[in-house]
């Protein structure tokens, strides 16, 4: 399944405020409205929030960068989100980072192809499976740099 992506229209983005109540304690779920509509937050948005809530936007722009679940660009179809917690680094996570990052994208990129983001996550909940990783909502276990591959191979196959 690829990331919900759609064009960013300030109209769209008022109407997915006007739902929320003028209330400046609203700066993250309005965020998270925004990239849940729009699949991140456009630069366009901050303005917009910063206006609808009646607070600066510096205030929308400190809680946009500090959660890093929140996106300023548009996601790659597919994001590869790889365990670094100790279970998933003690089966192996740092090998698949490292694989990856040599043939893929670095943790924090996107592939060549701008079909793959990479991306390292704090436990997934998988520890009997390490080390783990999610393809987008898919989550995958026993990895090894080959069965990610694989998993990858099919992923981009349903796109």
């Amino acid at each position: 399944m690829a990331h919900r992506v759609r064009p960013w229209a300030l109209a769209a983005g008022q109407e997915l405020l006007d739902q929320l109540p003028a209330d400046e304690r609203l700066i993250l779920p309005a965020l998270q409205a925004v990239q849940q509509g729009f699949g991140y937050v456009p630069t366009d948005a901050v303005a917009l929030i910063a206006n609808s809530l009646n607070v600066s936007v510096a205030d929308v722009h400190g809680v946009l960068t500090y959660y890093h679940e929140l996106r300023t660009t548009a996601p790659a179809p597919l994001t590869v989100s790889i365990c670094v917690a100790e279970a998933c680094q003690a089966t192996g996570a740092r090998e698949l980072i490292a694989h990856v990052s040599a043939n893929l994208a670095p943790v924090g990129g996107r592939s060549d192809d701008g079909q793959v983001d990479v991306v390292e996550v704090f436990c997934l909940g998988n520890c009997a499976l390490g080390p783990a990783a999610l393809i987008n909502e898919r989550l995958v276990g026993r990895l090894t740099p080959k069965s990610l591959e694989s998993a990858l191979s099919d992923s981009r196959a349903a796109l």
